[in-house]
């Protein structure tokens, strides 16, 4: 992967210093809170301190691992690197700053390197994939868990720390993301935050959550009922499930990521509830749980063959209640596989 990266690079570039952590996990497979990685056309290092080269030489196959004993400068030097490329969207000015001073007379571009480098996490890998499966049949292992231990009374926090304590006692590395769950009218906040509310009879409660495998993160939602539902819960439940089947349905290598969005929201829309839609149908999930690419109705970007993307449209009531159904979807040349294997139809418990 770190080679095929270089190839890419411009002529007029030497190499490429990575140092947010997840691209140097991304080319390295190597985390950790500190580190450079050297990606250039005449040789590739990745450099740690004291704390980790062990830990980083034992698992980093790409490219040698050192402990950094010499300036930067030095091993742009080693590498005869006259321009780099770093790392516009993801370097605070102060790092830039530093970068440029540690690195004097080495010419430091940001044109296309995140572009370039995202267009290479977009596209999963068979191990990737694997790894995301993975952490998402623990994340299916806990909800099947947590519907036994959802009942009246119970509190929000108590479902999302419960949610995250199965997750992580059944072999996910990490959580993807704060957990969120919630119920009854706060399931109106797309991402609302875990409170102390307890669950009443005819709530809604939605849980959106995931695991960690290998630094690959999972993503799924569900909204289940409590006691009983009305028959506007019922009806937006079902406009849910219409719209995200429908987005599941048409995804393929080279369908355009507006149009997955437009999918959902039509459906959405011709039902009354367009304006209560209030984020984008979808987005890539990997090393990061956000990633390209987006399927937003601003999105002309044409979906690949191993883009892994979540299908999620909502329906959110203000002050009322809120659903949300969300599937990890990897898309294939001819449509696409769900990587969920969770039910969707609607549950009361």
């Amino acid at each position: 992967m770190l080679e095929r990266f270089i190839e890419k690079l411009p002529k007029n570039i030497d190499g490429a210093l990575i140092i947010s952590p997840e691209n140097r996990r991304y080319f390295t497979g190597f985390d950790a809170s500190d580190g450079y990685l050297f990606a250039t056309k005449n040789g590739s290092v990745f450099l740690t301190d004291s704390r980790y080269i062990e830990a980083a030489q034992s698992t980093v196959k790409c490219c040698d691992a050192e402990e950094q004993k010499m300036k930067l400068s030095e091993y742009a030097a080693r590498f005869d690197c006259k321009t780099l490329a770093v790392e516009a969207d993801r370097l605070t000015v102060s790092q830039l700053k530093t970068l440029r001073k540690a690195l004097h007379g080495i010419k430091l571009t940001t044109v296309g390197t995140d572009k370039l480098i995202d267009s290479f996490r977009a596209v999963k890998t068979g191990e990737e994939v694997e790894d995301i499966c993975k952490a998402q049949r623990i994340a299916e292992e806990a909800l099947n868990h947590i519907l036994g231990f959802i009942k009246v009374g119970v509190t929000e926090k108590e479902i999302a720390l419960e949610l995250d304590h199965f997750m992580l006692s059944h072999g996910a590395e990490a959580l993807s993301f704060e957990t969120i769950a919630i119920s009854g009218a706060n399931t109106s906040k797309p991402h609302g935050v875990p409170t102390d509310k307890r669950v009443e009879k005819g709530d809604f409660v939605t849980m959106d959550f995931g695991a960690v495998i290998n630094g690959r993160h999972s993503d799924m939602t569900r909204t289940v009922a409590v006691g009983e539902v009305c028959d506007e819960q019922k009806k937006i439940y079902e406009t849910v499930l219409k719209a995200q089947l429908a987005t599941l349905e048409i995804l393929r290598n080279g369908l355009k990521c507006n149009e997955a969005d437009r999918a959902a929201r039509d459906i959405i829309t011709e039902a009354g509830y367009g304006e209560f839609f209030r984020h984008s149908t979808g987005h890539g999930v990997g090393i990061e749980i956000h990633e390209k690419p987006n399927l937003s109705p601003k999105s002309e970007v044409t979906l690949r063959t191993g883009n892994v993307v979540t299908v999620e449209p909502g329906i959110y009531i203000p002050e009322k209640f809120g659903v949300r159904i969300e599937d990890m979807a990897l898309i294939t040349e001819n449509g696409c596989k769900n990587l969920t294997n969770a039910p969707k139809e609607l549950i009361v418990l």
